[in-house]
């Protein structure tokens, strides 16, 4: 009889060192599924955009009632790695945040982000995807390499180009 009593007292002794055990693995898994979509989310804010977008022109025409605002006239969209021009930009923002949700330009567009420029007629950027969609004879140059075609996508977090009917020119540079 007092044998069966140490052995339940140890089998409950045992089963609340499980539990514990349990409970503390469980936390740790639950705290790591918490954790893990935070720096996948980090990770991809890391290849958005960088800084403020400041947008200059010489005539501006803000709607508060649709959320937009229509730059036009020499118009130049910033942040710290990425410059935009225009002839007219219209710009959605959210009601909110005020923050910039889709960029329209239209005329002489041309987008720059290091040695890379592209041209086009119209190019239309989407913040939520990071992405620019540039129309009407789109044409993209890095050092001599040049590439067209009638739409070019460039991906931002990925840094990858999606070309319809490209046409691509390569420099082949001199030396090894």
């Amino acid at each position: 009889m007092l044998k069966q009593l140490f052995i339940g007292r140890l089998l409950r002794t045992i089963t609340e060192k499980s539990r514990k055990s349990l409970k503390s693995a469980l936390l740790i898994i639950g705290g790591l599924i918490v954790l893990l979509p935070i720096n996948v989310f980090s990770a991809e804010k890391a290849l958005q955009i960088k800084g403020p977008i400041i947008i200059t022109s010489e005539m501006l025409t803000a709607d508060n009632k649709t959320n937009t605002a229509l730059f036009e006239h020499s118009v130049v969209a910033r942040t710290t790695d990425m410059t935009m021009y225009a002839d007219k930009m219209l710009v959605h923002y959210h009601k909110d945040t005020g923050n910039v949700t889709q960029i329209e330009a239209t005329g002489n567009v041309k987008f720059t982000k290091g040695t890379r420029a592209i041209t086009s007629h119209e190019a239309v950027f989407f913040s939520d995807e990071n992405k620019i969609i540039f129309h009407g004879e789109p044409r993209a140059v890095e050092g001599e390499n040049v590439l067209t075609g009638t739409k070019i996508i460039y991906l931002f977090n990925e840094d990858r180009f999606i070309v319809e009917d490209s046409k691509v020119f390569l420099i082949k540079k001199k030396g090894p």
